[in-house]
Order: C-alpha cells, then sequence, then structure tokens
C-alpha cells in the first residue's frame, strides 16, 4: 500500500498523481465472493482529490442519468429520476449498497422508494463502474464507502462518462483535523466528478481477482500459466478496453519466492 503523499519515482517529468488500491475487496477474496479487482488510476500531477482515509458518501450513475441526481435531493428524487432516465418504472431500478449496518436507514429509504437493491459485502469501486454498463443492472450506487476508493471510482466514472458526487464524513475530531490538514477546508462540501478529477487526461485500469459482472477473475491454467482480464480505460478520449491476458507464471521474477 502507498501512503498519501508518498513519492515514488525519480522526479523526471511526467510527474503524475497516483491512486492504487491492489486489493480492492480483501473480504471478498477471504470468502471466495465475486467483483474483487486490483486498481491503479493517474492523472497529471494535482488533478486528483488527496481524499483523507475515512467514510465518503457516495452517489454515482452511469451516462444515461448524468446531470439528474444529487446528493442534496432525497433517495426517492434520486431514484425517481434515475428511472426516468433509464425510461423504466422505479420498481425496475437497481441500487447497489454495501452490507453494513450503517446503511440501514438507507436501505429502508430504497424500499420505501420502491426500488430494488444489491447488497455487496466490500468494493464499491467495481460497483460504481458498474452503474456505467446497462448490461451490469446496476442503476446507481449509494451509501458510505472509503474515501480514497471514492478518488479511484470517480477516475473510472470520469472515463465512462458517468457522474459522482460525494461528501467526506469525519466521524470524530481527529479526523476532522486531518481534512483541515489536507487543505479541505469546508468538511460538508459536495465533491462533485471535477473536485475530485480535474481535467480529463485520467487513465484507470482495473484488474478482476475473483469473477465479477464487469470482469473475469484470475484463473489458473496448466503448465504454469494463468489468465487475466483488466479493463483499461482514458478520460480525453473515452476509449474503454478490455484486456484478456495469458501469463507464463515460470518466467515471471519474484512469481516464487
Amino acid at each position: 500500500m502507498l501512503y498519501i503523499g508518498e513519492r515514488l519515482g525519480t522526479g523526471v517529468p511526467p510527474i503524475v498523481d497516483v491512486a492504487v488500491d491492489p486489493l480492492e475487496g480483501t473480504e471478498v477474496v477471504a470468502s471466495g465472493q465475486t467483483d474483487a479487482m486490483t486498481v491503479v488510476a493517474i492523472a497529471p500531477r494535482g488533478n486528483l482529490l488527496h481524499a483523507p482515509d475515512m467514510y465518503m458518501d457516495k452517489l454515482v450513475v452511469g451516462p444515461s442519468a448524468k446531470g439528474r441526481v444529487h446528493m442534496e435531493q432525497s433517495v426517492r428524487e434520486n431514484l425517481e429520476a434515475v428511472a426516468k432516465a433509464n425510461h423504466k418504472p422505479v420498481s425496475q431500478v437497481v441500487a447497489v449498497i454495501l452490507d453494513r449496518p450503517r446503511h440501514a436507514e438507507l436501505i429502508e429509504q430504497v424500499r420505501a422508494a420502491g426500488a430494488r437493491i444489491k447488497l455487496i459485502p466490500s468494493g464499491d469501486v467495481a460497483a460504481a463502474i458498474q452503474t456505467a454498463f446497462p448490461e451490469s443492472g446496476v442503476d446507481i450506487l449509494l451509501g458510505a464507502g472509503g474515501a480514497p476508493e471514492g478518488v479511484l471510482a470517480a477516475c473510472a466514472l470520469k472515463c465512462l462518462g458517468g457522474e459522482m458526487q460525494g461528501r467526506l464524513l469525519p466521524e470524530n475530531e481527529e479526523q476532522r483535523q486531518r481534512c483541515l490538514d489536507m487543505g479541505i477546508t469546508d468538511v460538508d462540501h459536495v465533491f462533485v466528478l471535477d473536485d475530485m478529477v480535474a481535467g480529463d487526461d485520467a487513465i484507470f485500469s482495473a484488474t478482476g481477482v475473483t469473477d465479477g459482472s464487469l470482469l473475469h477473475g484470475v484463473r489458473f491454467l496448466a503448465n504454469g500459466r494463468a489468465r487475466t482480464q483488466s479493463i483499461v480505460m482514458r478520460a480525453k478520449t473515452g476509449t474503454v478496453r478490455f484486456v484478456d491476458a495469458i501469463h507464463n507464471l515460470d518466467r515471471k521474477v519474484g512469481w516464487n519466492d
């Protein structure tokens, strides 16, 4: 893991910001569930929000609902907006939410609005990305997850043309002071996509670790080989590439160390 503000490399340009999660969904892997990934995002220096390590309340939708939702609106209003944007009734809208006790009230609000719920054990970066792919069956992501993971998700949504908003949720004075120390003076500010990822020169990549709705997980083959599937996206061009690769593990330095 990298710590916030850690410097890597030689200092020779180009100088960039890097956000990384070497295993997004540790509990997912430990329990053999779906949608664990390894994730990295890169943008020119100063373009990525240096999000403190705390919770962030998140709202994510795909391109079809961009500009129609806002964190200041009620859960019902946002679900109805997504339903209208996707030309279907609220009863067919699927909201993905982390399965946590803190989301009990949120879950009740979604159910009261008549929408469907997909609870996930962890890994909300993968869930955020899925909102931009209609075939995933996910329309909107709601609820609190890690703020650094929110920046990773924001990079992906910028590449995919979706929308993300977030609000930091400091739990005590120490965390509030951490926000101030990192230059975030308005802790209640609603961060929009351009706040989290400035400009359009961002690149996002993820490789599946376990099978998921978007990517296959690592598959070990015969004769010391493994097969992986990755997604690589660029915000400037909107290009999305799926990369299917076979690796000869016997030739990879350090694999068996």
